[in-house]
């Protein structure tokens, strides 16, 4: 079990650098996410002025998302070494990731974005960047895990 909260708190790690390098302002996705926040509507000094505001709470996001993170990444870890501990392959492991990502992750954010405040012309784009990014994130923490069990 230690093996399974160490690699799941590297796991939440590893899901903050790849949340923080899919949504940076310098991709595609990065830029698409700030649209759907809004800030494309806003003037230079009007967004300087919503991330001054943010920033003394900002650690209280911070804190909240790696806490998710590690939900997802024990969830991960959980499935990868118990199967490979249980004569599984890795390949078949990472299957079995992969159908918990379609099954639960894909609805739940396709659930968010129809029924939020999502620019319907960004809808779509949207979904498959946030689908995109929880599926690197979680073979990413499974690859993780297959190199420790």
């Amino acid at each position: 079990m230690a093996i399974i909260l160490a690699l799941s708190f590297a796991g939440a790690v590893l899901a903050s650098i790849v949340g923080t390098l899919w949504y940076s302002n310098a991709t595609p996705m990065g830029k698409l996410h700030m649209r759907y926040l809004g800030f494309d509507k806003l003037s230079p000094e009007q967004q300087q002025q919503k991330v001054i505001e943010a920033k003394p709470t900002m650690w209280k996001l911070y804190v909240g998302q790696i806490v998710l993170s590690f939900i997802t990444s024990f969830a991960v870890v959980f499935i990868m070494v118990t199967s490979i501990q249980n004569g599984l392959s890795p390949e078949m492991s990472f299957g079995f990731v992969l159908m918990n990502w379609l099954c639960f992750m894909v609805p739940v954010v396709g659930s968010t974005i129809l029924w939020g405040n999502c620019d319907r012309d960004i809808a779509w784009k949207k979904f498959f960047s946030d689908i995109s990014a929880n599926l690197v994130t979680v073979f990413v923490i499974a690859l993780l895990a297959t190199l420790f069990v």
